[in-house]
């Protein structure tokens, strides 16, 4: 269970076969194969070794992926990270990933030297998009490197990557994959999203970010096509689905928003795919209604932690249990824990824990964190759901995001899904602020769809005409041009709420 042979493995039994395509480059697994090989004996030549780091600060590309696989083939270690980090937090991953080699842009090369100016590396710069005059070059470093597979001994339990968390929750965390976890990745979503070696996979948003891999690994498993986009495109995305005949493709709930509400959307275009997966944060249910009805059978939705457990709620169950987001998959266990620790009964609200076969052995170089994520071998997620009778998983929120107004929980999931039936509102967001009667009150952030408008003061009043409970009704509504965001297009609520526990915004 090691994903070091799978590359040569497709390059010896399917050669001519398509393994990459990026704008004009299509690629075979033959071609991928010595690109890779020369690239891994580029980093070995330079002194690195297995266990040794390189982190990647690149938006989507060629030359990233070829860097993935070659990581996979030295036991050399991939740190990618993101192009979107001010140079401060690049400073603090760089220092605490410590690698022999940084692998930037044109783009990016000021962001690095800005982050290296504040700690210190001794780090090699490879440009992937520079001359052999400008410094050391991607096309540099790899010329002249034999064509051969590196002969490295490689074991399952070997480091592969070391993905830093988004950040979404707090200072972000490196959470360690081995290759058996990327293994797993491989199996284990090739045979949830029934992937074939005839399937096309699109991707489109950054694959810096775990949830890439959820595509990116069965793709390569199964030796299917890979399409990759250098960022995401509503328009883009439902054009390379027509021509490519794109049979896959994974995209997060603020996405799966701006195709359906892109110029050019029309479900005829769509008709190749056969599995379109969201995943990142829970899609509101008046969205997976609409996909049902516009692309039906297709809708996969995937609740998972980087650390290492997932539910999936597949097709086949999107209709019966909509507002799911599915079971474990086999080999994967979830107990559901009460706030005094017991077991919680079906329809009660506790922590979700997890285990499975892609668990991370910890974080890096984090042993009190790994200590507190990871207790008798399960995975404590900080989310909170609850079971159906039939133990399907349905999410409540994030313990961080919980409103306590007098005492009272409020779910701020609850009041979005209510405030995403408005006519008008394209995503909506609710967190809580300072109150002095109730201590938190909550308040609600929207976007509004493109041609729309709506009073604040109206759609407040909307709202909280239509919540379940009188705690659950927003004491203010914020209409904004766009939420911040992640690279990986999640939502920072935290940006939202800050000002407001800094006292940088009036309290309500």
């Amino acid at each position: 269970m090691k994903i070091s042979g799978l590359l040569g493995h497709h390059a010896r039994y399917a050669p001519r076969h398509t393994a990459l395509v990026f704008e004009d480059q299509r690629v075979s697994y033959a071609e991928l194969d010595v690109r890779v090989n020369c690239l891994a004996h580029a980093m070995l030549d330079a002194g690195l070794g297995k266990g040794d780091r390189v982190v990647t600060v690149l938006p989507n590309c060629m030359e990233l992926v070829e860097i993935y696989w070659a990581c996979a083939k030295t036991g050399i270690v991939v740190v990618p990270l993101s192009p979107l980090l001010l140079p401060p937090g690049l400073a603090s991953l760089l220092g605490d990933a410590d690698p022999k080699i940084v692998f930037a842009c044109r783009a990016t090369l000021e962001l690095f030297q800005a982050a290296a100016s504040l700690v210190p590396s001794s780090a090699l710069c490879v440009l992937t998009d520079a001359a052999a005059e400008d410094g050391c070059g991607y096309s540099q470093f790899v010329a002249g490197r034999p064509p051969s597979a590196p002969v490295t001994e490689i074991k399952p339990d070997d480091v592969y990557n070391i993905m830093y968390t988004s950040g979404t929750t707090g200072m972000p965390k490196g959470i360690i994959h081995t290759q058996r976890i990327r293994a797993h990745y491989g199996t284990l979503f090739a045979n949830a999203w029934r992937l074939k070696p005839e399937s096309v996979v699109l991707h489109t948003g950054a694959i810096i970010f775990n949830g890439a891999f959820v595509t990116l690994m069965p793709c390569l498993m199964q030796g299917a096509a890979y399409v990759l986009h250098r960022q995401f495109d509503p328009v883009a995305l439902i054009e390379t689905v027509a021509r490519e005949r794109v049979t896959h493709t994974m995209l997060v709930p603020s996405q799966i928003i701006a195709v359906l509400n892109a110029p050019n959307f029309d479900p005829a275009k769509l008709a190749s795919l056969e599995v379109l997966l969201s995943l990142g944060a829970p899609l509101p249910v008046v969205c997976k209604d609409a996909l049902e009805d516009l692309l039906p059978d297709r809708f996969h939705e995937l609740y998972g932690l980087t650390e290492g457990f997932v539910t999936i709620l597949d097709r086949r169950d999107a209709l019966r249990k909509r507002g799911s987001v599915g079971v474990p998959p086999p080999l994967f266990d979830m107990r559901i824990l009460a706030e005094n620790g017991r077991e919680a009964a079906p329809g009660e609200v506790g922590e979700i824990l997890g285990r499975g076969p892609i668990l991370m052995p910890g974080y890096y170089r984090r042993p009190d964190l790994t200590d507190e994520a990871l207790q008798d071998g399960w995975l404590y997620t900080g989310d909170l759901g609850h079971i159906d009778e039939e133990g399907y998983l349905y999410l409540v929120d994030r313990k961080k995001d919980m409103i306590d107004s007098g005492g009272v929980k409020v779910y701020p999931r609850d009041v979005e899904e209510v405030i995403s039936a408005h006519p008008a509102v394209l995503e909506a967001v609710v967190f809580g602020i300072p109150d002095p009667k109730w201590g938190e009150t909550p308040i609600a952030a929207v976007t509004v769809k493109r041609g729309e408008s709506i009073d604040p003061e109206t759609l407040k009043t909307w709202i909280n005409e239509r919540v379940g409970a009188r705690y659950q009704r927003v004491a203010k509504v914020l209409i904004v041009d766009s939420f911040p965001r992640n690279a990986a297009g999640k939502i920072l609520k935290r940006e939202l709420r800050a000002p407001y526990w800094e006292g940088r915004a009036a309290n309500v």
